[in-house]
């Protein structure tokens, strides 16, 4: 039986990109060493640690004047991170609230800078990106953040919001690479990398120069972006395997026609989906509004909550796996990164076609 992974993150890799970490675990390229061994200053690894951002600049178009950092503390540390180092000596920062995501980041910021709440979609429950018209942006403010896709509720940005000279800073944690993206029109983005990028314990920021070197001095050392963007993210020790393996996806990509091809593909698995959902005569229901529907993460309900429970299992014992929705909303979610294969969301909509029928 084959085995479909819809878990949220950590999430599902390539088959091919397993199979060759596993062919190389004890000995990379005749080393003798397994990337884990080896020294991270070491000829071998830093060759691996150059050719994963070469091939990530190379798949994003990410300009010259862009760090990339491979760092640690996901997300959420990031959360702290970004104030610290983007206040430049304003006091208020604009953030636009579609979620959870967002919210935590909010409240994390809230502890360093004001927190400017330009826009909300709390009054539907988080189930629609705001209207940009409606935006209330500060021209002063340091940055404007967002979260393009929230992975728990389902809704992903389809545009870019245009600030201006604002910097616009961007927690792509469950969207990157998943679509072409204009770096340039963002002054920094990051993301945790064990959904879209790799294995947990590696998170990427791609940051603009001219946004490093302004952090107050009292900052600790290992939340500074200058530290790590001058030793080459080797200030300490890097998660070297986590870099091993989000290079390795990098190269799957390249040789599957990069962004753009898997941008055509992520919009097959999701109209196949939805279109599932929207066929069920009410059986499945998605609450997001259709045009901010995520191609990355795609919640439902049944109509019988009832019939929860049985869904799961006949799911489990079919190789569907890791359904459940987030404890937060309830229901269930499909997460349909890049990996997943085309195949997957065709038995996850067949199973429901069936399940339907049975308990409709």
């Amino acid at each position: 039986m084959t085995i479909y992974n819809f878990s949220a993150g950590p999430a599902v890799l390539p088959k091919e990109v397993l199979q060759q970490a596993q062919s190389e675990l004890s000995d990379w390229h005749g080393s003798g060493m397994s990337v884990m061994e080896m020294s991270h200053r070491g000829k071998e690894y830093m060759s691996i640690h150059a050719q994963a951002e070469t091939d990530l600049r190379e798949l994003m178009g990410i300009p010259k004047n862009y760090k990339v950092l491979f760092l640690q503390g996901g997300a959420h540390l990031q959360f702290s991170m970004i104030p610290l180092n983007l206040m430049r000596g304003k006091l208020a920062a604009d953030y636009v609230n579609t979620g959870e995501w967002s919210k935590k980041a909010m409240a994390e910021a809230g502890k360093f800078i004001h927190v400017n709440e330009v826009a909300s979609s709390a009054d539907k429950s988080f189930t629609y990106v705001p209207d940009f018209k409606n935006w209330k942006l500060d021209k002063d403010a340091a940055y404007v953040h967002y979260c393009p896709n929230e992975t728990i509720g389902g809704v992903e940005f389809n545009w870019i919001p245009n600030t201006g000279t604002v910097p616009l800073v961007a927690d792509m944690s469950s969207n990157i690479l998943s679509r072409p993206m204009d770096v340039w029109k963002f002054g920094l983005i990051y993301a945790g990398a064990q959904k879209n990028i790799g294995p947990a314990g590696l998170t990427l920021v791609i940051v603009r120069d001219d946004l490093i070197g302004h952090a107050d001095p009292r900052l600790p050392t290992m939340l500074d972006y200058k530290i790590h963007a001058d030793g080459d993210s080797m200030y300490n020790t890097p998660p070297t395997f986590a870099i091993y393996m989000a290079g390795l996806v990098f190269q799957w990509l390249k040789k599957n026609g990069g962004i753009g091809a898997m941008e055509r593909a992520n919009i097959a698995k999701a109209e196949l989906l939805y279109a599932t959902i929207d066929a069920s005569n009410g059986f499945y229901h998605c609450p997001v509004n259709k045009a901010d529907r995520s191609r990355m993460n795609v919640p439902f309900t049944l109509k019988d909550s009832n019939l929860d429970g049985d869904f799961l299992k006949q799911a489990d014992a079919r190789g569907l796996l890791q359904l459940k929705g987030h404890r937060s909303v309830g229901g269930m979610r499909a997460s349909i990164y890049n990996a997943m294969p085309l195949e997957g969301v065709q038995a996850l909509a067949n199973f429901m076609h069936e399940f339907a029928g049975k308990h409709g």
